[in-house]
């Protein structure tokens, strides 16, 4: 299902039962954070909130600002146009596994999947919704008719400032727009973005990232780098840009197969890029490569720690465009679980049939709330060979953003991963540790405090499956209590005559 623009999808969400609206006015710095965190610790990831009247310092903003909208899983599938991720995740397992057909029922299934793949590449429009008001940077060489010249300001928008020590405001929620200078291949990327004044922000691309690679091509010709922003829209934006998608493939392509409609890009006003035209805003500008870096941070982040202050590059903003009728979107990380475990899991359900094909005997993946996504994965197996565990453990850390993991767990294909009290039953049961667990070393998410060297630290791999002769276990492996089905047939017809 295709949103044509944020409204949208806040009004399903409202039809849906899944939206609280507030009308009074609520501070963005500090007090959102607050109702949005409490809101975000109830059960099943509570509500998505609608802040009518944010206060950037005690002003009331023109916009509206909403927050935890993909928050649970019910609302993540609602951004899919679906009844359930499992939904989703079938139809793109079925996507990845598909073989010629044999009979006509397969050939009738391949159709429908290459008629779904219609929509995957963007498609180029000459005006936009996002561009309905034109605000140009006093610097801004771009002339645009009639349009009314006005210094662009990011202090107008509910910017957040979300926790205390946060060396700033953050724009939370951005899809970031870069270039290949080589190749022309477009990434979307989602790095948090601190306001310095109106026309200036930080720009926190990591080392790793698809971006900073971008960056560093035009630091290394001397070219000044153009940069786009775009926020809200289509909720599978946002999704799309934290995807694990391999450096090359285009995110938009992934947003494309996920609404079912091709994404409408429109040129940007000031820069030679493209963002969604339904988007609701849309910050314009450029990295200068000649330019000192600048101190950025601190920022509460999603490790639940705050991550402190370095240097990164300037985004100079050229021009911000919005809709009329804007909502702006925001999001908090912080101590989980937050809202972006949701937007976690749903990418590994999403993208378990990739794992699956590099290795078949993958069952099911989990990234526990607890662990904020790369410290800690449980992976279930269907073991049949001796040391099968850590061809996982190796693999697994080989695979994109995976190489951050610092704690993989590997359990039999009987063991629920979603169900984090079974997973430690079965690693506390089936381990020695001097035997069943590995060290080793490789890169780490900038953002871990804990590791000694900045962007270098170890890991460790727990086998907890059920050992075989081959890994130097000579006893006999214990049977698992388990009650006959028998017994629990008549138990539950029992219980069901018997009700107390």
């Amino acid at each position: 299902m295709a949103y044509e623009s944020f409204r949208d999808f806040l009004t399903l969400l409202e039809q849906e039962g899944e939206l609280i609206r507030y009308s009074d006015p609520i501070a963005t710095e500090l007090e959102i954070t607050e109702l949005a965190d409490r809101e975000m610790k109830k059960p099943n990831g509570g509500k998505a909130l609608l802040i009518e009247k944010p206060t950037v310092h005690g002003k009331i903003s023109s916009f509206p600002l909403a927050i935890n909208t993909l928050g649970s899983f019910k609302r993540m599938a609602l951004s899919f146009g679906a009844k359930s991720v499992d939904e989703v995740a079938d139809a793109m397992g079925d996507l990845m596994q598909a073989k010629p057909p044999t009979n006509m029922k397969q050939a009738i299934g391949l159709l429908k999947s290459a008629m779904d793949l219609r929509h995957v590449r963007p498609k180029k429009v000459t005006s936009a919704p996002c561009q309905d008001v034109v605000h140009l940077a006093k610097n801004s060489k771009t002339s645009i008719q009639d349009l009314e010249r006005k210094d662009a300001t990011l202090l107008d928008l509910p910017i957040l400032k979300c926790w205390p020590m946060d060396g700033g405001r953050y724009v939370t929620l951005p899809c970031v727009v870069t270039k290949d200078p080589d190749t022309g291949e477009r990434n979307v990327g989602m790095y948090r973005v601190q306001v310095y004044d109106p026309w200036t922000t930080g720009m926190h691309w990591q080392l790793q990232k698809v971006a900073a690679r971008h960056g560093k091509r035009y630091f290394e010709t001397g070219e000044k780098m153009p940069v786009a922003i775009f926020l809200g829209g289509d909720p599978v934006y946002p999704f799309s840009a934290t995807a694990p998608l391999p450096d090359g493939v285009d995110e938009l392509l992934l947003a494309g197969y996920l609404r079912k409609s091709s994404v409408p890009l429109v040129k940007c006003k000031t820069v030679d890029l493209e963002v969604p035209a339904n988007s609701d805003f849309v910050i314009e500008g450029y990295i200068d490569p000649k330019e000192e870096l600048q101190m950025e941070g601190p920022f509460g982040d999603h490790t639940g720690y705050y991550s402190l202050a370095d240097l990164y590059p300037v985004f100079h903003v050229t021009a911000v465009t919005h809709r009329r009728d804007a909502v702006y979107p925001a999001t908090i990380v912080g101590i989980p679980p937050m809202e972006d475990f949701y937007i976690g899991a749903a990418s590994v359900r999403l993208f378990l049939p990739i794992f699956k094909m590099n290795f078949p005997e993958i069952v099911d993946i989990a990234l526990p709330a607890e662990g904020v996504f790369h410290n800690l994965v449980f992976v279930s197996i269907k073991k049949t060979y001796p040391m099968q565990a850590y061809k996982i453990m190796h693999g697994l850390w080989g695979m994109g953003q995976m190489m951050f993991t610092k704690y993989i767990v590997v359990v039999d294909e009987n063991v629920d991963v979603h169900n984090t009290s079974e997973v430690l039953f079965h690693w506390f049961a089936n381990t020695d540790p001097q035997r069943d667990s590995i060290l080793t070393r490789g890169p780490s998410d900038v953002l871990d405090h804990a590791t000694s060297e900045f962007a270098v630290g170890s890991k460790m791999g727990i086998d907890a499956t059920k050992k075989l002769p081959g890994e130097g276990f000579p006893r006999e492996w214990p049977p698992l209590i388990q009650m006959d089905e028998g017994i629990k047939c008549r138990i539950d017809e029992y219980l069901s005559r018997n009700p107390h």
